[in-house]
């Protein structure tokens, strides 16, 4: 009996502590990728900022791992805020989820200039206007099984309304 409850209790353990080290879900997969793109355009635009479409998904580790660590560090945390309205666009191109989520999908990797061809997560910095400025590889900014401080940084300082009109 000992060992049974043993076993039992190291197993909640490791599920806890799996838990624990998954990276939330950031993708809402509910809404119109499109129509979230335009909201964000238009708050860019008043507030004098371009737009960073972080597209992927909830069922890419990679997708997850990169919104836990811009959101973790600091000094990317506060270059984002201030020069960006930074959203996580759902990209999902499965038959299953039906004929018309298919299309959505289709549509929204047009109107980001085919950006699904680097893999993801990509990033595509469109700006006040809703043009697509630049589209990021995210390949570019990995070191190891996470993410490059110094290379997300001078990505996101490249990409500043600032630097881009200078």
């Amino acid at each position: 009996m000992k060992k049974l409850i043993l076993t039992f209790l190291s197993a909640c353990f490791a599920l806890t502590m799996e838990a624990q080290t998954t990276p939330k879900k950031v993708y809402d997969e509910n809404i119109n990728p499109l129509e979230q793109i335009d909201k964000a355009v238009e708050k860019a635009r008043a507030e004098g900022k371009f737009v960073v479409c972080q597209v992927g998904g909830n069922w890419c580790p990679w997708c997850l791992r990169f919104a836990d660590f811009i959101t973790s560090d600091s000094l990317i945390s506060k270059v984002i805020e201030e020069n960006f309205e930074y959203i996580h666009v759902n990209y999902n191109p499965r038959k299953q989820e039906g004929e018309a989520k298919a299309k959505q999908a289709e549509a929204l990797i047009k109107r980001l200039d085919g950006c699904g061809r680097f893999g993801f997560p990509v990033f595509v910095v469109l700006d006040a206007e809703g043009k697509v400025l630049h589209i990021q590889d995210s390949s570019f900014l990995e070191e190891g099984q996470g993410y490059n401080q110094e290379k997300v940084l001078r990505f996101f300082k490249g990409w500043t309304p600032n630097a881009v009109k200078h």
